[in-house]
């Protein structure tokens, strides 16, 4: 029985993942700081562990990673508005914390050590397909320091010891440690909430992946073979469309879900987000044949079914939709 390890397992994608590579017979530990709770968490199976901890502290870390055989890097402050949070908290947790965690793993004897980067490392880019090999333009420290990490992970690949890098499009849709602060999941919350939806700019291209999509990936990178990965990046992002476009999609499947709100209502504002990119997702077809299952709109009707069903009380209130509402209100440091 494989045993992965989930850095960040308390996350987004990791609430979703854990309990999913648990019915396919894996045994689980999530290692996670806690800022957003565990009560969601499979905590009855028996293959599975929670740790809360942080990755800032090595000792820790080389503990967990004994007897591991994969590991999943998720953990870090996510996104680029988190920067408006005390700038050490992201500096040490996204960059100072990285390489000493990877070699950790390394020397522990964790055999594969798959990491999360993003694909918000391209900026703004006039390119109509943005390539792996594409320059890196960081707009923000969050997305600097995910490009940063990626040479410190492949300087420690080795035959034993198989690094991959993913740099995901923006992520949508449900997950039971729900985010309400993602582009699509922020259009449909304010569509359901208050029916009427603030696009902020609305021309920027930005690509979407389905949060399942992201977990069924993790599940490929753990089986595929050494050589289809070791020491590769793919881009992972298959809906390239407009902030507007996204908008327009969340109008009528919210209208289609919840015909009392309509019509809604469509406002234009002004933004500083330039973030503009066009990604192109060939290589991990070609390389790895993982092709996406999931839709913006099943993303958008997925969260209509979790607000029909009383899964996300108080949504605009409640902080714990927010990371960085969350960190402030927990002062992390």
């Amino acid at each position: 029985m494989k045993h992965v390890l989930v850095l960040g397992g308390a996350g987004y994608v990791g609430s979703l993942l854990c309990p999913q590579l648990l019915e396919l017979g894996y045994r689980v530990t999530s290692f996670d700081i806690g800022y957003f709770g565990d009560a969601f968490l499979p905590k009855d199976n028996p293959n599975f562990r929670t740790i809360q901890g942080d990755i800032r502290d090595v000792a820790a870390l080389r503990e967990v990673f004994q007897g591991v055989d994969i590991a999943i890097d998720l953990a870090c402050i996510s996104n680029d508005a988190s920067f408006v949070l005390d700038e050490s908290l992201s500096t040490t947790i996204n960059l100072d914390a990285f390489e000493p965690m990877v070699i950790a793993a390394k020397e522990s004897g964790v055999k594969r050590f798959i990491y999360a980067s993003s694909s918000s490392v391209y900026g703004v880019s006039e390119q109509p397909n943005v390539t792996e090999d594409h320059p890196l333009v960081p707009l923000t420290l969050y997305n600097k320091y995910k490009g940063l990490c990626e040479p410190k992970l492949f300087a420690q690949q080795s035959p034993d010891f198989v690094c991959v890098t993913i740099r995901p499009a923006t992520l949508c849709g449900y997950a039971p440690r729900q985010r309400l602060d993602l582009s699509v999941n922020i259009l449909t919350s304010h569509a359901v909430i208050n029916g009427k939806i603030t696009v902020f700019g609305g021309t920027q291209m930005r690509p979407n992946l389905h949060v399942q999509d992201m977990c069924d990936l993790y599940k490929l990178l753990i089986e595929i073979e050494d050589d289809k990965i070791a020491g590769e990046t793919f881009n992972c992002g298959f809906q390239n469309m407009s902030i507007m476009d996204i908008a327009q999609i969340v109008k009528r499947v919210v209208e289609e879900e919840f015909p009392d709100r309509a019509p809604i209502e469509i406002v234009t504002t002004p933004t500083d987000d330039i973030r503009s990119y066009h990604i192109n997702s060939d290589k991990i077809r070609r390389q790895l044949g993982f092709e996406p299952s999931h839709s913006i709109e099943d993303a958008v009707r997925d969260l209509c079914k979790a607000f029909q069903a009383g899964k996300l009380p108080n949504p605009m209130q409640d902080d714990r939709y927010y990371n960085v509402r969350t960190l402030k209100a927990l002062q992390a440091a």
